[in-house]
């Protein structure tokens, strides 16, 4: 199929329909059927077939299959043994583990018990959203471990403190994939790092390595500064606009910490008799165990994959991300079992706590299965090609960063994968500076990065943005609307600082342009944000 703007069809319905119906799964159901049906000439029985294939292909390797028909596919799938994609498996995988150990932690007192302590030692609703973002911030290894770990712990802390579950969601998303992106020893830092050594070495660039490179880089990514500022700025200072003030209004006055005309939210905490005798430790260990697992096996697995000079960055380069959030979550669980059998609640039954805690996780498996296979739908039209085919040869450089930085945060909120905008964009950059001007290679990459991580935040079928809604609770809509205004004003400083960077070509001009506009955004938004109680 022909890459055109026909391409841009599928992701832009499903997100309008998202902003219009506020249900997500009929949303992005419908742009996976048109998504679908452009790709096979409108035939509905082969578009069928299509969405059968990329959703057994989430689930199975079962290889080629040709003719593709449902009957070959099933049969592959047999033949193969069931063989599973362990990328997608594992993280639905830990998303299980993590709800049964959520659950085990509330059926044991520890949230309980935690919430309590920290009323005594956190005593407003500032500092409790000052300390979910110092975790955020703290736990930078991965973005899915972040977004899910993050929001566990600090929710029985932002619940008592009547803060919504909308708040909470932005809290740990806009530390999260901002963090991540800036940090070399993570997940997302390896991995950018391999894609620039690729576009170092295929332009001849010497003067710097890799590492060297995405070091320089760090504070050109002006976007994820700014959304990590900002995000301080909003848990210091209560900056609360446009929905999220609803939100925020409602919870401190009816206690109500999700939109009742949304519909409950399935979860382990509401209907699971918690034991009186919990203590923090009973939330804090399997916590630890968790993190402390988590990142074990990631140098582990890292360890094992890496051939030739085992360095810090090689080891987060070969690490299996998704292996060792599983293996940390057996731990986790593991000793949330364990606390539970030390204090036998007489309440809800073990059995019944692990089924509610599969329960709670289900609605966000059902989104990622949407957003996979729509992702993949919209990967077979070729949108991110297209965006990608808008910048040409023909552009003055001094819009380039700023033309580059808008067309990788489309890219990234049309299809919801930043990794995929990365591995797209980065060296269409590369290529275009070593024709244009090479002294620009690395701010061009920069405003690839921060454009990317701008979509990923605005983006309803994004992963990271699914999984800070689950991890915070809260309806993912929600998260994704009360975001959208933090997001769009982070972006609005980064274009106008992009735009000093391509005309001056210096970094502190425009490190020093977001500054100043951030100040002048928070003095508004506080201006803006009066009359809700700080508490």
């Amino acid at each position: 199929m022909e890459v055109t703007v026909w391409s841009l069809v599928p992701p832009v319905l499903a997100l309008v329909m998202v902003i219009l119906t506020r249900r997500v799964l009929l949303s992005l159901g419908m742009g996976i059927v048109v998504g679908a049906l452009m790709l096979h000439q409108f035939n509905p029985m082969q578009a069928l077939t299509n969405i059968y294939a990329i959703v057994m292909g989430i689930i199975f390797d079962y290889g080629e299959v040709e003719p593709l028909t449902i009957v070959g596919i099933t049969q592959a799938v047999f033949q193969s043994g069931f063989e599973l994609n362990t990328w997608e498996f594992f993280i639905i995988l830990f998303l299980l583990l993590l709800g049964m150990m959520a659950a085990l932690v509330t059926r044991s007192g520890g949230s309980r018990a935690f919430g309590e302590w920290a009323m005594k030692h956190v005593k407003t609703r500032m500092g409790a959203q000052v300390l979910t973002v110092f975790l955020g911030i703290l736990i930078f290894i991965d973005d899915y471990f972040n977004s899910l770990t993050v929001g566990n712990v600090s929710r029985p802390l932002t619940d008592r403190h009547r803060i919504s579950r909308a708040k909470l969601a932005y809290l740990v998303d806009s530390t999260a994939a901002p963090m991540c992106v800036i940090a070399p020893i993570s997940s997302w830092g390896a991995y950018i790092i391999t894609i620039i050594a690729g576009i170092l070495a295929t332009h001849g660039v010497t003067e710097y390595e890799a590492l060297q490179a995405f070091l320089i880089m760090i504070p050109m990514n002006i976007y994820a500064w700014i959304a990590i500022c900002l995000v301080i700025a909003v848990a210091w200072f209560n900056l609360n606009i446009g929905s999220m003030r609803t939100h925020e209004e409602r919870a401190l006055k009816t206690g109500e910490l999700v939109d009742p005309t949304a519909g409950p939210i399935p979860g382990a905490q509401d209907e699971i008799t918690a034991n009186e005798k919990g203590t923090v430790g009973d939330l804090i260990w399997p916590i630890v165990g968790l993190v402390a697992a988590t990142v074990f096996f990631m140098v582990m697995t890292g360890v094992q994959a890496t051939e030739g000079a085992l360095t810090i960055l090689a080891v987060f380069e070969n690490t299996d991300v998704a292996a060792s959030l599983v293996y940390g979550g057996l731990v986790g669980l593991l000793i949330a079992l364990l606390l539970n059998m030390r204090n036998p609640s007489g309440g809800t039954s073990l059995a019944k706590a692990l089924l509610l805690g599969i329960q709670s996780m289900l609605p966000a498996i059902y989104i990622l299965f949407f957003a996979w296979t729509i992702i993949s739908i919209i990967d077979d039209l070729g949108t991110g090609q297209y965006l990608a085919s808008i910048v040409d040869g023909t552009i003055s450089p001094v819009f380039l960063p700023l033309l580059l930085f808008l067309i990788a945060g489309f890219a990234a909120f049309s299809t919801g994968t930043s990794w995929g905008t990365f591995s797209l964009l980065l060296p269409i950059a590369g290529e275009m500076v070593a024709v244009i001007d090479i002294t620009m290679m690395l701010p061009m990459l920069a405003a690839v990065l921060a454009g990317a991580i701008f979509g990923d935040h605005c983006s309803p079928i994004s992963d990271t943005t699914i999984l800070s809604s689950t991890g915070a609770g809260s309806h993912h809509i929600d998260h994704v609307m009360t975001q959208l205004p933090y997001a769009l004003i982070a972006a609005a400083i980064s274009l106008l600082a992009y735009f000093v960077l391509g005309l001056t070509g210096s970094v502190w001009l425009c490190t020093a342009t977001a500054a100043l506009l951030l100040i002048i955004s928070i003095v508004i938004l506080s201006k803006m944000s009066q009359g809700v109680a700080k508490g």
